[in-house]
């Protein structure tokens, strides 16, 4: 556990649950890694999983233990508790955690079961890192300020710079002839699950069709799987208060994402709860004006641009929505002030703010070391060997003398 290369300087490895292809997340750890490389330091990303079309840039989490050494640095991007950031913390590395929130279980109560055990063990296991971390960034003000909430002492921000290379492509054109007509279009992209209130979204949607424009449309981006249920109350409301032209286009290809924003007249948000909301600046981006719920990171995201609303009365948000469609003028105005705050962001030194934070943690005074369990090592030995026998021997895993998730290293 204390490999080592022959160079002066520490390597700076990444350590994740898994790394998703275009998310933000996933977008982040690729460009640290860039940048940590460029800079001459030796750096991996660790992952239990990754996308297929990512895997051969990452190694698997269990690689770690051997690339340890106590002078190395792990920055550990914690969204949710897991196998991979046990090991991280039971390691003798110094460690940078890089909080990306957990969206608050209570949302997703009667919806997801899973999730809410999972949300709520993930909040209560980044406790324990309080006294584990050299320094603990949250990759937004918002985020840094609920990290200092939980009680870490040393807190930053390294700020999410979004790329837009998925949107530089020519827009699907099935989707652009059904949809660029003389038609209103208002957009929401992210993933359809509670905290974004689609609910909201679509009443704000129909009351703007019912006392202003009433041939308008809305068009719904993003991945529903896993929250079939919370899409099926969707449904149901729109089937109720008989909502007409409401496309759920659940999860598209990067061409059909560009071409919802070339379609788009207005990005509408009402979600109660973001770590940063990256489709907030790929709007500002593609230069669609944005009205958006003012609530967790959303008006440090919008930096005094676009239009923030605070009641979500369905009416006020659509006579909001109708002032800036009908005006030319304002509308410009507003997509002036999000091009600025873009700028803002885009011209961060992010890879200076990252180097930076090497730094002052390799310079820092060294912590004590974690405590673990005396017998750590040999649970997750167990633990591994369960895991294999539940992937590749079902039957007989299931037969085990206790239900699966009832022990600690089954759970």
């Amino acid at each position: 556990m204390t490999a080592r290369s022959s160079s002066t300087r520490p390597a700076v490895h990444q350590v994740l649950a898994t790394l998703g292809y275009g998310d933000a997340i996933g977008n982040e750890v690729l460009g640290i890694r860039g940048v940590l490389r460029t800079a001459g330091y030796a750096s991996e990303i660790f992952v239990e999983t990754a996308d297929p079309r990512l895997e051969p840039l990452t190694r698997d989490y269990r690689d770690l233990i051997d690339a340890s050494h106590p002078d190395n640095i792990l920055i550990h991007h914690f969204s949710i508790g897991s196998r991979a950031s046990r090991i991280a913390y039971a390691l003798a590395d110094r460690m940078v955690l890089v909080y990306h929130n957990i969206t608050p279980p209570e949302y997703f109560i009667g919806v997801h079961k899973d999730l809410v055990r999972l949300c709520y063990s993930g909040r209560r296991e980044l406790l324990a890192y309080v006294n584990r971390c050299d320094l603990a960034l949250g990759d937004s003000e918002f985020n840094r300020q609920e990290l200092e909430q939980f009680g870490f002492p040393r807190t930053g921000v390294l700020p999410v710079v979004p790329s837009f290379a998925h949107l530089d492509t020519t827009p699907d054109r099935t989707l652009v002839s059904e949809f660029d007509d003389e038609r209103i279009n208002i957009l929401f992209v992210g993933r359809i699950i509670p905290n974004k209130r689609i609910e909201d979204v679509i009443r704000c949607y129909q009351a703007y069709r019912v006392t202003h424009q009433p041939h308008a449309r809305l068009l719904l981006v993003g991945a529903y799987g896993g929250f079939e249920s919370y899409l099926a109350t969707l449904h149901h409301l729109i089937a109720t208060l008989r909502v007409p032209d409401v496309h759920i286009m659940g999860h598209v290809s990067n061409a059909e994402l560009t071409a919802c924003y070339d379609v788009a007249d207005l990005f509408l948000s009402a979600s109660e709860h973001e770590g940063f909301c990256v489709p907030i600046v790929e709007a500002f981006h593609k230069r669609i004006p944005v009205l958006a719920y003012a609530a967790a990171a959303v008006p440090a995201t919008m930096d005094g641009a676009g239009v923030l609303y605070e009641t979500k009365d369905p009416r006020h948000v659509a006579a909001i929505m109708d002032t800036v469609l009908s005006s030319p003028a304002l509308e410009s105005e507003i997509v002036r002030s999000q091009d600025a705050a873009l700028d803002r962001l885009l011209t961060r030194d992010f890879g200076g703010l990252l180097l930076d934070v090497v730094d002052q943690v390799t310079r820092s005074p060294r912590l004590p070391r974690a405590e673990v369990r005396w017998d750590f090592w040999q649970r997750f030995a167990e633990w591994e060997r369960l895991e294999e026998l539940r992937l590749y021997r079902p039957s007989a895993y299931k037969a085990l003398p206790f239900a699966p998730g009832e022990r600690g290293e089954n759970s």
